[in-house]
């Protein structure tokens, strides 16, 4: 706690799940056996912690690991700490950079892991170091940002701890999607191309609100890199092991939770206790109970679970929101002293008289018939005495509107410009993005592909408005911005079906600018429908206790308005966390000051071949280590 630098290594490099060392494992009873030993009661276990088990598939698959786990090993520090990480990338033939998801990088903004734009990629055999502030505290997480890497297992927690936290004992939990068949660039390129089935087509699934879900063969789901193959015929699992949480009766516990999934949101419950959510992507919130809550691609929330009840075992689940398709993962919460058995527990019955609360939902309404009321990120504020919004003022405001889209057989844009990824390092060279999207392709109701930025002025307060509309909408989208976390300052809903939770049609607060039907507009160059809201007038605004985030769920036919002031220099990626729709060009830049971005260390004039130490605690200077040449 007291040392001023901490430093780490991470080896990047592929593995086989069920394999310990050189043998094939098999999962029996919650347990991993060698093959060969037919009677496992007679025969010594081998230890869950020195295989990647998956989902127990029988046949080793392909994953990727950090030091040779997957998801790689917790980073946690405390607040005010230098970090320096050398990243080796030991991949056979595959680039490689890790995005510290949630830091703003203030100061050192070469450090952000967005490839080709503050750093040519790691070559295989090289390595690079990172070093940065650890500020501020709270739950974020490492990942690459090359492809389809995060999803095959190149992530990990990174917590950043108050010296006074006086929750001592904490759990971290990261949930997402797993494919045991294929690799992930192959699940990318049947999204492109169609997800086929004994030789028709699947349809994508369904949210409960009418919303769409991209196409995925949804083998598991992982919990801490553990789950379990549930047979859609049989409905039997295959007895893989799952990750089990200690607590101890009559304690306070902090539960880090980590939405590392490449598509679905999870919502997240604890049978038989009630959560209470604290903090949101690293900033506190006025604590909320909740029966569960929703987790998207790229968030996180912390919650205080009180270990009040009886010395047991008791299931975690967490459940995609799907219609009629009971994708799942699980993990145990077992209470010490109890016996090392699964729980026979059921999640809580949610009744018209005792309904069910959801926080983080991406609709308003849960069917009636579920007895479930929803809490969006709309209705939590953020602690008494946290940072003040900043304020308009009329010479130093900026306000965008940018819609996120899907339209059709086009790939997924930003104001119809789907992005082009540069070919060289962007953030040495800002102002040759600047005009890059200025041709006859761009512009309003076509859809062209180019490096799309915006370029925001020092000391200005930027407010964007994120929307999800006209003929693009369809899905809701988890919009992470690296460089700041943001104030959230309303949300704007579409129009639902009360009785159902289906929604009707787009909120009207937004105009698409267009002579087209709405349903028929990209809307790329919208604004309020009411010219009085400009200038940071749009009424209901939380300009007091506005919560604050990194990644936000855009609502399909919904808009967000979120705010920062320009303070922090550099290139930054506004990106869907949706893996597909980033791979596909959902994403922009958002360029501020580029005559005030750090000078970068010489190392970074050639284009590979460079190892970083970062910037010194002690001066705003770079320096080189030894580059290994």
């Amino acid at each position: 706690m007291s040392d001023s630098e901490c430093e780490f290594h991470l080896e990047i490099d592929h593995r086989l799940t069920m394999m310990k060392d050189d043998e094939l494992v098999y999962a029996k009873d919650g347990r991993l056996y060698k093959y060969g030993m037919s009677n496992s009661t007679l025969v010594e276990s081998v230890p869950v912690d020195d295989v990647i088990s998956g989902d127990g598939w029988r046949k080793p698959c392909l994953i990727g690991a950090v030091n040779g786990k997957m998801p790689g090993p917790n980073i946690i520090v405390y607040e005010g700490q230098t970090v320096v990480v050398h990243v080796k990338n030991s991949l056979i033939n595959e680039i490689l950079t890790m995005h510290w998801h949630g830091l703003s990088m203030r100061g050192t903004p070469w450090m952000d892991g967005a490839p080709f734009i503050t750093q040519c990629p790691i070559l295989p055999g090289q390595t690079f170091i990172y070093s940065f502030h650890a500020y501020p505290k709270g739950t974020f997480w490492y990942h690459s940002h090359i492809g389809t890497q995060q999803s095959m297992g190149i992530y990990g927690a990174f917590i950043i701890r108050e010296r006074d936290d006086n929750i001592k004992e904490e759990h971290i939990i990261s949930i997402m999607e797993y494919n045991h068949e294929w690799d992930t660039e192959m699940s990318y390129l049947k999204d492109i191309y169609g997800l086929y089935q004994r030789g028709y087509r699947v349809p994508n699934s369904k949210s409960l609100d009418d919303a769409e879900f991209d196409a995925f063969q949804f083998d598991s789901g992982l919990i801490n890199g553990r789950g379990r193959f549930h047979d859609s015929g049989t409905k039997k699992h295959n007895d893989a092991p799952l990750e089990v949480f200690e607590v101890s009766f009559g304690k306070p516990y902090k539960f880090r939770v980590i939405g590392a999934g490449r598509l679905y949101p999870f919502r997240v419950s604890i049978d038989n206790h009630i959560l209470e959510i604290i903090a949101s992507d690293g900033y506190n919130l006025e604590p909320i109970e909740v029966e569960s809550f929703v987790i998207n691609p790229g968030e996180r929330f912390d919650f205080i679970l009180i270990a009040n009840q009886s010395v047991s075992n008791y299931w975690i689940r967490a459940e995609t929101l799907e219609v009629n398709k009971g994708h799942r993962t699980e993990a145990i919460l077992r209470y010490r002293g109890a016996p090392d058995k699964e729980p026979v527990t059921s999640r809580k019955q949610c009744l018209s008289t005792d309904r069910c609360i959801v926080l983080n939902c991406p609709f308003l309404y849960f069917p009636d018939s579920e007895a479930t009321q929803c809490l969006t990120f709309n209705d939590v504020k953020a602690v008494t005495g946290c940072q003040p919004v900043p304020k308009y003022h009329a010479d130093k405001f900026e306000e965008y509107f940018l819609n996120f889209g899907v339209p059709g057989e086009n790939p997924a844009f930003v104001n119809g410009r789907v992005f082009q990824t540069p070919t060289h390092c962007e953030m040495s060279q800002p102002l040759n993005v600047l005009s890059s999207c200025d041709k006859s392709e761009c512009g309003k109701n076509k859809v062209c592909r180019c490096p799309h930025s915006i370029r925001i002025r020092h000391g200005t307060v930027v407010q964007l408005v994120l929307l999800n509309m006209g003929i693009g909408k369809g899905q809701s989208h988890p919009i992470h911005l690296h460089g700041y976390s943001f104030y959230v300052l309303k949300m704007g809903y579409g129009n639902y079906n009360k009785t159902t939770g289906k929604i009707i049609s787009d909120n009207f607060e937004i105009d698409c600018r267009d002579t087209l039907d709405r349903d028929k507009s990209l809307c790329n160059q919208a604004t309020w429908s009411n010219s009085s809201w400009i200038n940071g007038n749009v009424p209901h605004l939380e300009l007091k206790r506005a919560p604050r985030k990194d990644t936000i769920i855009v609502p399909t036919g919904g808009y967000v308005i979120i705010r920062f002031q320009a303070d922090n220099p550099g290139v930054w990626y506004l990106h869907c966390h949706l893996e597909n729709h980033n791979m596909e060009g959902m994403r922009m830049l958002i360029i501020e000051s580029p005559e005030k971005i750090p000078p970068p260390p010489s190392a970074f004039s050639g284009y590979y071949g460079f190892t970083y130490m970062g910037i010194l605690a002690s001066e705003n200077k770079f320096h080189e280590t030894d580059s290994g040449k």
